[in-house]
């Protein structure tokens, strides 16, 4: 394993702490994935892209990592709490369909989306469906534990009873009291003692779509019970790192943390990893405000705030630009600055790839570039181990590219660096765009070849002295988004920035 300390922001202590797994090298992360009933948003896009992120650089740095990310495919009611139609079931009678082929469809294109955005699959993706058992069992235990209670077939959780022991609310700031007071006034406490207490098994009306057998009658989980019953049978009763997006650290997560206290008396996971929100123009986003906007959307350009498609790397690194824990805002202009400095690095990239060192004993080491580049190699490092600064990095990895060009260009001597320096360059540059910030280039092997066969015609018309010819095939390249480049030994191209 390579020697790096690591730091991450641990939400619970509300600091960044020394990343220490409990059973290194391996390392056990739980992230929530996807309610599927829609196809995938922005709100999904940031945390697959994020914990991929986390779970690439772990990777890189010799753990092994068992990365647990979930299905929700019952329990997820409209209200996000308690109340409310189960938000797959709903959406299977207004398409008239079983609400497993709801869950089928939508999994489907969210597998779809994020093999676009180049992240990769989970160790294991369980479903809520598939893990009835365990979830009813988890209920059975806490009700053992004196921290739940049943009325009318539905199990609650006693909130205020486990806050004698523990304490409800630690995760998010929240305080009980003022949670108790806040909720009082409010209808819909019906069979609650209490109106912070929730469901781990709610019993299900006879029109209900989703419901199993249990020892409290027909019914179906809570939304909450099954990320602990899953991270549990996967991970353990405690694990590494639990993650997702800010908007689950209240209830959601919160609940969690006292069902697995309730059930094992120690929270579930060391350390809490929440990325922040996404806005839309400054504003959040939201289907009421007309700012919703899907992943496909993006990739098609076929949304009414899009000025343009843009490519799922586009957006990737788009993601990667702002660190995980800040708000990332998007817009048609930072969007195309993102195009823009996504074809910069793929460039790279490519120069980087092609590079070759070249001895020549008349040029002498360059002591300043030496240190200009080491400095960039170790500040890259220092950044992703800084909690996963991957805006900081790619700044870093900017200052590489600078040379990577200039040695392209010829401006600077590859042995002015020296065959060990220049091959950490080149093996610290690749390594950073594709393993650990997950960018590749979006072309098909039909464009390569098309690409092959437009500069051999380029080249012959040039040497021909044809420009009427050499003018058109630029221009044909260029709109489709390549650019000619006439060096002095070749002739190449590259992506138009």
């Amino acid at each position: 394993m390579k020697s790096h300390q690591l730091k991450v922001y641990n939400t619970l202590s509300r600091q960044k702490e020394d990343f220490a797994p409990i059973k290194a090298p391996f390392v056990g992360m739980y992230v929530c994935g996807p309610t599927v009933y829609g196809d995938a948003h922005l709100g999904h896009g940031r945390p697959a892209v994020t914990f991929d992120t986390v779970n690439r650089y772990l990777t890189h740095l010799g753990y092994r990592v068992r990365y647990v990310r979930n299905i929700t495919d019952v329990g997820h009611l409209t209200g996000d709490a308690d109340e409310g139609e189960d938000k797959i079931a709903k959406k299977a009678k207004l398409e008239q369909l079983e609400p497993m082929e709801v869950a089928q469809q939508y999994t489907d294109t969210y597998h779809r989306d994020m093999a676009l955005l180049n992240t990769w699959k989970p160790s294991i993706e369980p479903r809520a469906t598939g893990h009835i058992p365990e979830q009813i069992a988890l209920v059975e235990a806490i009700l053992k534990e004196g921290l739940a209670y049943e009325v009318n077939g539905s199990v609650y959780f006693d909130v205020l009873k486990y806050n004698n022991s523990y304490k409800y609310g630690k995760l998010s700031g929240r305080v009980l009291d003022e949670l108790i007071s806040g909720s009082r006034d409010l209808d819909g406490q019906g069979e609650k003692r209490n109106s912070v207490d929730f469901a781990l098994w709610k019993n299900a009306s006879p029109e209900h779509l989703m419901k199993w057998d249990s020892p409290w009658g027909v019914g179906f989980p809570g939304w909450h019970l099954e990320c602990t019953a899953m991270s549990s049978k996967y991970l353990g009763t405690q694990f590494d790192i639990h993650g997702g997006g800010m908007d689950l650290m209240f209830p959601h997560h919160e609940c969690e943390i006292a069902q697995g206290n309730a059930c094992n008396h120690r929270d579930p996971a060391k350390y809490w990893m929440h990325n922040n929100m996404i806005t839309i123009n400054g504003q959040k986003m939201g289907k009421s405000l007309g700012n919703f906007i899907t992943l496909q959307e993006l990739f098609t350009g076929n949304h009414r705030l899009l000025e343009q498609a843009y490519s799922p790397m586009t957006i990737r690194y788009f993601m990667l630009t702002a660190h995980y824990r800040s708000t990332l805002d998007f817009s048609n202009d930072a969007l195309k600055a993102a195009q823009k400095g996504y074809k910069k690095i793929i460039n790279g990239l490519r120069i980087a790839r092609a590079l070759e060192y070249t001895p020549n004993a008349e040029v002498a080491l360059d002591p300043e570039q030496i240190k200009q580049v080491e400095s960039s190699i170790t500040s890259a490092y220092r950044a992703m181990d800084d909690d996963f600064n991957t805006a900081q990095a790619i700044g870093h990895l900017f200052n590489l590219l600078k040379k990577i060009n200039s040695m392209f260009t010829g401006q600077l001597a590859s042995a002015a660096l020296g065959e060990e320096v220049f091959a950490k360059v080149k093996e610290t540059f690749i390594t950073f765009v594709v393993d650990i910030l997950g960018l590749i280039e979006e072309k098909s092997d039909v464009q390569d070849s098309m690409l092959e066969l437009l500069l051999k015609l380029y080249t012959e018309a040039k040497t021909a002295r044809d420009y009427g010819k050499v003018d058109e095939i630029r221009a044909g390249l260029k709109a489709m988004g390549f650019v000619v480049k006439d060096m002095k030994d070749k002739i190449d191209w590259a992506y138009e920035e």
